[in-house]
């Protein structure tokens, strides 16, 4: 885990403003509309004394891509090459390919060894730059300073935050189906820098990231014993949550980091608990002869919305943070689970089984606007990423070895495989790394 102090953003770059002509027409993508048309911008080779210029606007491009936000036009249609990115460029080269947004830029490295990294992003019909930066950091975190960059691109033209500077923590699965082995492993959002976070010698579950980034809740079935873990990503060391008579599951983190929400199963039934991580103590929040599992806070911690088939089916339940005002919100046909708030609030994402299919869809916190987003042979496990704008899961086709890692966002429509190099299943999105 790269240690946060390790990349510093320095300074904004505004020296070329007066080479500028006002602008007239700032591009910009309103990502609020149904089915976004996506932005053609050419991101073009960082100047550099080797390949690194290359290989980190390959990752940028790579990133805006995979949004669905961009179009990122093909280096061979380039006109102008940029040798010094401190000029402005040739608009109107970059206006004859269409190339509505430029990116340009440098990597040097300094008499201390560090990376020194510099874009600027153009407006190329309004002769405009639209915003600089440039940062520094160890030549190892070179992809890292790719993330930061291609993020703050997508914030300047879309006014929202990205998603790229991110971790993906999952259960890596090999072996054959009759012996497959589950070991966690935390990997960069695009699928790079993969890890193993435990051995595979027992079975582990549903991995969630806590707010602070710097540790991870999870079920294992060590010595048999299904128990729910914390894991500390910087020191490795791991602790069990309580030490309850029965299995607990279902592991996920408070808004503010200080609970850790369960189900506990006894006597074959299954009830949520929140456990407080500075006292220990627990309190039990639903009380049925039913499974209630897969709770899920709100943003402000506010609400909780779980899964539960106390009406004979698994469907979908939010009440208060305390326990109560417990109220059914999905009706439609099927079963619903493994729901999950998104980090705006906005919307509930989850699992439904019907027709002999599964779905990945979102609802709105009261139940209404239902909208499923794809369907599959076995889709499951929704999780958000930090800006709540794109969904990962992941799939099991029909007669496949096993599931491999997808993303959508919300039209539904921008659908993309994350390359994790083996099976893959249970994905949890960190927040934005600072």
């Amino acid at each position: 885990m790269l240690k946060r102090n390790l990349l510093r953003f320095l300074v904004v770059l505004t020296g070329l403003a007066a080479f500028l002509s006002p602008a007239w027409a700032l591009v910009e993508i309103n990502i609020n509309k149904g089915n976004v048309e996506p932005l053609p911008i050419a991101v073009t080779d960082f100047v550099s004394s080797g390949d690194l210029g290359q290989k980190i606007t390959d990752v940028i491009a790579a990133d805006l891509q995979r949004s669905g936000l961009f179009a990122p036009v093909s280096k061979q249609a380039f006109i102008e090459k940029i040798s010094n990115p401190d000029q402005p460029p040739r608009f109107e080269d970059w206006k004859v390919i269409n190339a509505q947004a430029l990116v340009t830029g440098r990597v040097t490295q300094e008499g201390d060894g560090r990376l020194r990294a510099e874009f600027r992003l153009w407006d190329t019909f309004a002769n405009q730059q639209l915003t600089g930066q440039q940062f520094y950091t160890q030549p190892e975190n070179w992809r890292r300073v790719a993330h930061i960059i291609a993020d703050a691109i997508y914030e300047r033209l879309t006014g929202e935050k990205g998603y790229f500077d991110t971790r993906i923590v999952y259960v890596a699965e090999s072996g054959p189906k009759t012996a497959r082995k589950r070991q966690l492993a935390i990997m960069d959002q695009d699928g790079f820098n993969s890890r193993a976070l435990t051995n595979a010698n027992d079975l582990v579950l549903t991995p969630r990231f806590s707010p602070n980034r710097q540790e991870i809740t999870y079920m294992s079935f060590e010595n048999e014993q299904p128990r729910v873990y914390l894991l500390q990503l910087e020191t490795g060391q791991r602790e069990v949550v309580g030490n309850f008579p029965g299995m607990t599951f279902s592991p996920r983190f408070s808004p503010d980091g200080q609970r850790v929400i369960m189900s506990l199963q006894q006597e074959g039934n299954a009830n949520i608990y929140t456990m407080d991580l500075r006292s220990r103590t627990t309190t039990r929040l639903t009380s049925t002869a039913a499974i209630d599992t897969s709770p899920s806070y709100s943003p402000d911690g506010g609400q909780i919305v779980f899964e539960s088939d106390r009406g004979g089916r698994q469907q979908l339940y939010v009440m208060n943070a305390d326990g109560s005002g417990q109220n059914r919100i999905s009706f439609g046909d099927g079963a619903y689970s493994t729901p999950v708030w998104s980090p705006r609030g906005d919307l509930i994402a989850f699992t439904k089984q019907s027709g002999g299919k599964f779905s990945i869809g979102v609802m709105k916190p009261d139940g209404s606007g239902e909208r499923i987003l794809t369907t599959g042979f076995h889709n499951e496990g929704p999780t958000w990423a930090p800006n709540g704008r794109v969904l990962m899961f992941f799939r099991q086709g029909a007669g496949a070895g096993g599931p491999q890692l997808y993303s959508i966002d919300l039209t539904g429509y921008n659908e993309q495989l994350v390359k994790t190099g083996g099976f893959a299943s249970d994905p949890a999105w960190s927040p934005l790394l600072e």
